[in-house]
């Protein structure tokens, strides 16, 4: 399992790739590709993340974590 500061790095470059394609589509799109892509470990370890105050997490990336959270997702 990656570490809190990898996920968070890995979460960030997540939503400056989605930052680029407007406000109504980055947070949405965050969200669905943490969902898609990362591992359960990985999603249970950034809402965990998240849980801790999230620090480091972008203002979009946090909001799609959640998202996640919100929506049940593990």
């Amino acid at each position: 399992m990656s570490s809190p500061d990898r996920l968070v790095y890995m979460a960030n470059q997540i939503g400056k790739f989605f930052h680029s394609q407007g406000n109504g589509k980055a947070v949405p799109g965050i969200a669905e590709h943490i969902k898609k892509f990362w591992d359960p470990r990985m999603r249970t370890a950034i809402l965990a993340h998240l849980d801790n105050g999230g620090a480091g997490l972008d203002p979009d990336v946090k909001d799609a974590v959640m998202t996640l959270k919100k929506a049940g997702a593990q």
